[in-house]
């Protein structure tokens, strides 16, 4: 791609090593009789089970990440048949929580997606949240369990060559799913504009072999 990553985005904002600690005071309370203070017993809590650990995200503040989305269905058409309402979802929720868009790519049951959030802004999650929600209230489903995985991919973006690589990966999804011969051919999708903005080479057709994503979240 002919502009960098620091081009794009106006900076690098690494991803910090480690997960984000977490700090909080126990109570005191001071021995009737000798007035020495200790500490008081948390309840206990349950523990969890081990096939399911604890999962926390990556969060940076103004950072740039890489998204997979999915239907709960996965071989529905949903999301392409309401196009123009997960683009109003997507608009109505930007109105509020702005961010940038870097590139995006809509499938038929899942989409995938690179934003870049404002500075000191880390909740991804709740825009996400709100996405989700304004569609399904859109199509008069109230239980959104029925449209949506509950979970959703996250990635990071560290450097020039991981932003490379997941924009590339973002639009060549159509292609490698045998939706399109070629990822200008694909309707909904970032890719003509990045090409109009001149982020592509027009004889580009598909990414370098040696700098796909190892990730992606697209499980079934």
């Amino acid at each position: 791609m002919a502009l960098k990553y620091q081009q794009r985005v106006g900076r690098i904002t690494p991803a910090k090593p480690g997960a984000i600690r977490h700090f909080s005071l126990r109570p005191r309370s001071a021995h009737p009789q000798t007035g020495i203070e200790k500490s008081i017993p948390r309840p206990k809590k349950c523990r969890y089970n081990s096939a399911m650990p604890e999962y926390r995200r990556n969060r940076v503040p103004g950072g740039t990440y890489f998204f997979t989305v999915n239907l709960a269905n996965r071989r529905s058409d949903l999301l392409v048949r309401e196009i123009e309402t997960l683009r109003a979802a997507i608009r109505a929720v930007r109105l509020t929580r702005p961010f940038h868009i870097d590139a995006w790519v809509i499938l038929p049951d899942h989409m995938h997606c690179i934003w870049t959030l404002p500075e000191d802004d880390t909740d991804f999650s709740g825009r996400w949240r709100a996405i989700k929600m304004w569609f399904t209230k859109a199509l008069l489903n109230r239980d959104g369990n029925s449209i949506w995985q509950k979970r959703f991919w996250e990635h990071t973006i560290r450097d020039d060559r991981d932003y490379r690589a997941h924009m590339d990966y973002v639009h060549f999804n159509p292609v490698k799913h045998g939706l399109a011969t070629h990822p200008a051919d694909w309707p909904y999708s970032t890719f003509r504009k990045c090409l109009a903005l001149g982020l592509y080479d027009p004889a580009w057709s598909s990414p370098d072999q040696n700098n796909i994503p190892s990730a992606t979240g697209e499980r079934r």
